[in-house]
């Protein structure tokens, strides 16, 4: 019993979900990291933390609201996805069958659908990808070079680099071809405009021409709906032609070549994610302009085999490796091509030439099972509960009572979060048995958050990580100009910024600043997931309910009552903590699932009687017992040395 509760401890692990959170940005990662041995900066961590509260009579009575409250959530769901409620034929037609005894499934979610239905073709690509590459590695040896020291390394190392970005490339144009078909010269050519801009305009110009290019980019393709053959063909033919009873030559051929759209015809829906590597070569490539000739790694005495997280960002690649080989190969990289989750090109190149220590055949079989058991929780969850069916058939709410109705929109938010968190980990997976190591995109369950901040950064966490990097930090961020450093990712708007950094202390104005940057990185966000006006909501939403969080830590600041009012403190952080997590749990609900409408239906719903006021008192009781729980999970992790900014 002890060693399956310790094999339980290490797979739920946050060494094993990404090493990057138990491990300082600036310290290198090792194969083996030893709890026991701690770096200074993790005893001061522990230091700082508060006396374990789990065996306390508070947290005793805790336990007994979850055991209690927690079932009767999930029984509340399942009773309304039954087969003899009145509402059942209402969302009927939205379900399948299922392989559950007596339960149809709800797949009717067509962004999760598409990657439910082709798992078992997923499966086989991540197997035969990394076989490929061996097979190819057979054949093509990497030439090992004589003699010891650094240099013989370097030179070895620049083999591999080499190696592997030409499978890499390769495998791409194939992989494309199936996805996209014709389309993959559309897609080549914006590479082609895009890496021009770097390399071809005067220094001065790439940031700007880089943003311009990509928004044009991405908003032209949604508009002209990927740029069809037959479409852009029209343009060609006069208007007495088009009008003929004939359809053009030219225009047939357009059409006929448009039929060879490969697996994914539609390739521009996903291609937003190859805009952000597109800004990352560039911006990379730009500020590698900054460094002097000599080597950074050379010049600091670094050993590159074993750079630490930062280093790996910052240090700009060797100025030969950005060239159109290993531009292409990192943009089209195929494990991570559809979704992410999103490497820099500077850590793309680091880790070709050496491969991350942090990649271990236990780590990666442990994040294997992690993942089925992810995609276990998400069947079960389809097959008990039809929460996405219902909010997609439902205009009449008054069916529902209100604690059917919150746990109805409680239960989407989580469905949003599973079918996010099983892609993006299968894509992770792919790139962690090939020999890539990306971060992790989802740190917490969506029920483990109660700072707006902190949940966008560890939402998407590789994208809010390219966002402070490549957005945020170079707007100024929520500091002076002269300081253009961000904790999160360590990233700073050019090294000689980096060099006149200078640290002082938060006030209203640079708070203020720091607001008007959000909105701006919100909006951005919100039109790069798609651009229609629900997701501009959204965003804007979420800049509004920032407010609070930021108002009560200027109000409240935790340098001056954590130490002197623990206890009180920690109370009123939790009654803070509501006043985040109902607005956060609503802008969400807006954005990507029931809407506007939608959500005044569910709203209308719960406060239409008394019964659902004094529903939703007891609600916010519950919540504050997980908040409690939540502040205890984290310090139980600053006990262990680790500090998580979410």
């Amino acid at each position: 019993m002890t060693s399956l509760l310790k094999g339980l401890q290490r797979l739920y692990s946050l060494d094993t979900l990404d090493t990057r959170l138990t491990v300082s940005s600036s310290t290198p990662i090792k194969a083996s990291q030893q709890p026991a041995t701690r770096d200074a900066r993790a005893q001061q961590i522990a230091a700082g933390a508060q006396p374990s509260k789990w065996n306390t009579p508070e947290f005793y009575f805790y336990y007994f609201v979850f055991l209690t409250v927690v079932p009767m959530m999930f029984k509340t769901v399942i009773d309304v996805s039954q087969v003899d409620h009145p509402a059942y034929s209402t969302y009927a037609d939205e379900l399948s069958p299922g392989w559950i005894p007596g339960r149809k499934v709800d797949n009717s979610d067509a962004q999760y659908a598409s990657f439910r239905d082709n798992i078992p073709y997923l499966i086989l690509l991540l197997m035969i990808h990394p076989l490929l590459r061996r097979v190819y590695n057979y054949f093509n040896p990497i030439t090992t070079a004589s003699g010891e020291g650094r240099a013989s390394a370097a030179v070895t190392a620049d083999a591999r680099l080499k190696q592997r970005t030409v499978y890499d490339f390769n495998f791409a144009i194939l992989f494309l071809i199936g996805l996209h078909g014709i389309s993959v010269f559309k897609i080549l050519l914006i590479l082609f405009v895009n890496y021009k801009i770097a390399k071809g305009l005067p220094r001065s110009y790439i940031p700007a021409a880089t943003w311009g290019f990509n928004l044009v980019v991405l908003f032209a393709n949604e508009l002209c709906d990927g740029y069809p053959l037959a479409s852009m063909a029209k343009f060609f033919v006069s208007a007495e032609v088009l009008s003929g009873e004939r359809t053009p030559t030219l225009i047939s051929w357009g059409e006929f070549l448009d039929g060879f759209g490969g697996l994914m015809a539609r390739w521009q829906i996903l291609f937003k994610f190859t805009i952000l590597r597109l800004i990352s070569f560039n911006m990379d490539y730009y500020w590698s302009l900054d460094y002097p000739s000599e080597s950074p790694i050379e010049k600091k005495q670094i050993d590159p085999a074993s750079l630490s997280e930062r280093d790996r960002l910052q240090i700009p690649a060797d100025p030969s490796s950005y060239n159109g080989l290993y531009y292409a190969a990192y943009v089209l990289y195929s494990p991570l091509y559809l979704s992410g989750p999103i490497v820099t090109f500077n850590d793309y190149i680091s880790q070709q030439r050496y491969p991350s220590a942090a990649l271990t055949p236990a780590r990666n079989f442990l994040y294997c099972i992690r993942f089925c058991l992810n995609l276990l929780c998400m069947e079960l969850v389809l097959h008990f509960i039809y929460a996405v069916a219902i909010s997609k058939s439902t205009t009449d709410w008054s069916i529902y009572t209100p604690g059917q109705l919150s746990m109805l929109g409680y239960f989407n938010l989580h469905i949003i979060w599973l079918k996010l968190l099983i892609p993006w980990r299968f894509f992770r997976l792919w790139a962690l048995f090939d020999g890539i190591d990306p971060p992790e995109n989802m740190v917490r369950c969506m029920s483990n958050n109660y700072s707006a901040l902190a949940f966008w950064r560890a939402w998407h966490r590789s994208y809010n990580r390219w966002v402070v990097r490549y957005l945020y930090v170079p707007l100024g961020g929520s500091r002076a100009p002269s300081s253009p450093s961000s904790a999160e990712s360590g990233s700073k708007s050019s090294p000689a910024a980096a060099k006149t950094q200078s640290k002082k202390p938060s006030t209203i104005l640079t708070r203020l600043r720091g607001i008007i940057n959000q909105l701006i990185v919100f909006t951005f966000v919100a039109v790069w997931h798609d651009i229609n006006l629900r997701l501009l909501m959204w965003g804007w939403l979420i800049t509004l309910f920032v407010l609070p969080e930021v108002i009560g830590t200027l109000l409240f600041p935790a340098s001056r009552w954590q130490s002197s009012h623990p206890d009180a403190y920690r109370i009123l952080c939790g009654i803070g903590a509501l006043v985040n997590i109902l607005p956060l749990m609503a802008a969400n609900l807006v954005g990507f699932a029931v809407g506007l409408d939608g959500l005044k239906g569910l709203l209308a719903g719960i406060f239409s009687s008394w019964t659902g006021v004094v529903f939703m008192l007891g609600a916010c009781g519950a919540l504050f017992v997980g908040v409690q729980v939540m502040f205890e999970i984290r310090e139980s992790e600053k006990r262990k040395g680790i500090k998580l900014n979410y």
